[in-house]
């Protein structure tokens, strides 16, 4: 089985997305190709800025949605934080 990944992307006006996925590069390309979420198709292209294995689909949602509760300002730390490791 797959292992699940959370990622987090940087949209072209700057926005961040968050997803979770078994295939990053696979859903990379869908969001660049404009088959990717809505929210991403409105603000190609896309890059990828973080992303975190994780064991299993619950770990990964679950990382996905504490991501998705922090503020502009808390996201931007934590990219910041991990690029720094």
């Amino acid at each position: 089985m797959d292992k699940w990944c959370h990622y987090v992307l940087k949209c072209s006006d700057r926005s961040f997305y968050s997803g979770s996925t078994t295939d990053l590069v696979r859903r990379v390309w869908e969001h660049n190709q404009g088959k990717g979420a809505k929210y991403t198709r409105a603000r190609l292209p896309v890059d990828v800025i973080y992303f975190e294995k994780y064991p299993d689909r619950s770990s990964a949602q679950k990382a996905e949605a504490a991501f998705k509760k922090l503020n502009r300002k808390k996201k931007e730390e934590f990219i910041d934080k991990w690029r720094n490791l």
